[in-house]
């Protein structure tokens, strides 16, 4: 190793330094913590296996027209979900809008039929009448009952 740089030679050490630390937090990290309280009231806790994705989930009105696919989930800074954005309307794409819909409007099946699509307690006359979500905007979320409820800034 003569005549190497001494630089060279630092950063070999500090990024094998930083291997063995790595290997070994892992190894003996703290365990996760074990709570024997049960979840709030109103809180479904799902088994890893369980858990799935909703973006591009296909949504349905409760008469099962298609009223499209949630491609993306609005959440207030206190951590609580608010709307899903459903890609709504249009034919392949084209003449689409995205609509913010409650997250208390949208009803999902059981964990034993993942594949059902997400139901929505409006009807496609109240969504269509919904002004568009867009970035960079004030938001319009329409609720569960088919007002139009602006998303309070916190």
């Amino acid at each position: 190793m003569r005549g190497e740089h001494p630089t060279v030679m630092a950063a070999a050490a500090l990024l094998a330094l930083t291997a063995i630390v790595s290997m070994a937090s892992s190894e003996s990290g703290p365990a996760p913590a074990k709570t024997d309280q049960p979840a709030p009231s109103g809180v479904t806790v799902l088994p890893n296996h369980e858990v799935e994705g909703i973006l591009g989930r296909e949504v349905r009105s409760s008469a099962d027209e298609n009223m499209g696919r949630i491609v993306d989930v609005l959440v207030v800074r206190s951590g609580q979900v608010r709307a899903a954005i459903i890609d709504f309307g249009g034919f392949l794409g084209v003449g689409s809008r995205k609509i913010a819909v409650d997250w208390s409007a949208l009803h999902f099946p059981a964990p034993a039929k993942p594949e059902a699509p997400i139901k929505l307690e409006l009807n496609r006359d109240q969504v269509n009448a919904a002004p568009a979500y867009e970035e960079g905007k004030p938001v319009v979320v329409l609720s569960a009952l088919g007002k139009l409820e602006p998303l309070p800034i916190e």
